[in-house]
C-alpha cells in the first residue's frame, strides 16, 4: 500500500504530537510560520523569570526523523492539499488543521514572529519588576498560574486576581478551589470572585490603569494583565463554504473531527475543534491518540466512519502550579477525580513545567 501523504497545519501541541506519532507510518509534512516551538506553560513563569525564554523556545530542526518541517503560512486549503502564501503547493491525501488559538500577550507567539514574542515577554517581565500593584483579570489556568508565579517571585507586590465566576473552577470538585484559595491566602494574593470588570482598556496586552468593578469599586493598578481566555484560530476553515462554527468560534465536526462534508479527508484537532473539550494541552492528550488510531485504521483500508466517534473528557484533569512548589491539581484517579496538593502538583508540573520533557521531545537536550 502506498504511503499516505499527511499535511498538518500548525506546529503547536496538537500538530507536533500528531506529526511525531505518525512520522513512522506516513509521509508527514508539518507546516508552521515560525521555525521554533513555543512552550506556552513556561511562558507564564517567564513573566516572573525571564531567563526561561531561551529554554521555552525550541527549534523544530531535530524533530521529525522521516517527515519534513516546512516553514510558511498556509493561505488556502484544497481537496488535495494546501497552498502557502509564497505560492508553494503541497499535496496531501489527508490534511489536518491544528492552528490552535491566540491569547493576550505575552503568553503565546503571534504571526508577528518569535522576535515579537520574545520582546513582549521581556517587556512584561520588566513591567512586573517595576510594578507595585498588579491586577490579573481572569482566573482560568493562565490567570491563576500567573498570580501564583508573580507572588512566589515577588512576595512584596500587591496582587489582585479577579473573576466574574462565583468561585474558582466551579466545574470541578470544590476541594480544588479550597486548596487554591488557601495558597492565595498564604501568598498574600487578593482574590476577587463574582466581580465583573467594566473597563478593560485592552484585551490583547498588559497595560497600566484603573480596574473598575460593576458597582463602582476601583483598583488603581500599575499593571493590568487581561487573561480572559483563548481565541480559536479558524480563519483557514472560515474560507470553506460548508464549515460551521460554534458560538465560541471553534469549528463544528461530525463526530470524527471532520468539519467539511465536501472534503472528507480534512480533519481538525486541538483548540480550533469544537468537540466538547476545553482549550487545553490535556484535551490534546486525549484527541491525538484517537486521531492517530483512526488514521492508522484508514491507512489499513478501513473507513473513518467505521471507527468509534471521538468522545471528550467527562471531567478533564488539570494541573495548576503556583510557582515551583505550590498549587493544586485534579487527577483522573478512581471512580471520580482526585484533588491533590503541593507535592504532586510540583512533581508533575510545577518543578520544571514539562520543559525537560518537551526539549527531549523536540531533540533539544542541551
Amino acid at each position: 500500500m502506498p504511503t499516505k501523504k499527511i499535511v498538518i497545519i500548525g506546529g503547536g501541541y496538537a500538530g507536533c504530537k500528531l506529526a511525531k506519532a505518525l512520522d513512522a507510518v506516513a509521509s508527514v509534512t508539518l507546516i508552521d510560520g515560525k521555525d521554533c516551538f513555543v512552550h506556552a506553560p513556561a511562558a507564564i513563569r517567564a513573566v516572573a523569570d525571564n531567563t526561561l525564554l531561551d529554554q521555552l523556545i525550541i527549534p523544530y530542526s531535530n524533530f521529525l526523523q522521516q517527515g519534513q518541517f516546512v516553514e510558511g503560512w498556509v493561505e488556502q486549503i484544497n481537496s488535495d492539499g494546501v497552498i502557502l502564501s509564497d505560492g508553494r503547493e503541497l499535496k496531501s491525501d489527508i490534511t489536518v488543521v491544528a492552528t490552535g488559538s491566540s491569547y493576550a500577550a505575552p503568553f503565546k507567539h503571534t504571526r508577528d514572529g518569535l522576535d515579537a514574542f520574545r520582546k513582549n515577554s521581556e517587556q512584561a517581565a520588566s513591567k512586573v519588576r517595576q510594578a507595585k500593584v498588579i491586577a490579573i483579570v481572569g482566573a482560568g489556568p493562565v490567570g491563576t498560574e500567573l498570580a501564583g508565579e508573580i507572588a512566589c517571585a515577588y512576595p512584596d507586590k500587591e496582587i489582585h486576581l479577579i473573576t466574574d465566576e462565583q468561585s474558582l473552577y466551579p466545574m470541578y470538585n470544590p476541594s480544588l478551589a479550597k486548596k487554591l484559595q488557601a495558597d492565595f491566602t498564604a501568598l498574600g494574593v487578593h482574590l476577587h470572585t463574582g466581580k465583573r470588570v467594566e473597563n478593560l482598556a485592552s484585551l490583547t496586552e498588559p497595560y497600566k490603569g484603573d480596574i473598575t468593578f460593576a458597582g463602582g469599586k476601583t483598583i488603581s493598578a500599575d499593571l493590568v494583565f487581561p487573561v480572559i481566555g483563548s481565541r480559536p484560530q479558524t480563519q483557514l476553515l472560515a474560507a470553506l463554504t460548508d464549515v460551521k462554527f460554534a458560538s465560541d468560534g471553534r469549528a463544528e465536526q461530525d463526530g470524527w473531527m471532520r468539519p467539511s462534508k465536501s472534503n472528507p479527508n480534512l480533519f481538525v484537532i486541538g483548540d480550533a475543534l469544537c468537540a466538547g473539550d476545553a482549550m487545553t494541552i490535556v484535551a490534546i492528550s486525549r484527541q491525538v491518540p484517537w486521531l492517530v488510531k483512526t488514521l492508522k485504521a484508514v491507512f489499513n483500508g478501513k473507513t473513518v466512519d467505521s471507527q468509534k466517534p471521538y468522545k471528550p473528557w467527562v471531567v478533564a484533569p488539570i494541573l495548576i502550579p503556583m510557582g515551583p512548589k505550590m498549587g493544586a491539581s485534579v487527577l483522573p484517579f478512581g471512580k471520580k477525580e482526585m484533588t491533590v496538593g503541593h507535592f504532586m502538583t510540583s512533581r508533575l508540573k510545577g518543578k520544571d513545567l514539562f520543559l525537560s520533557t518537551y526539549r527531549k521531545f523536540f531533540g533539544s537536550n542541551e
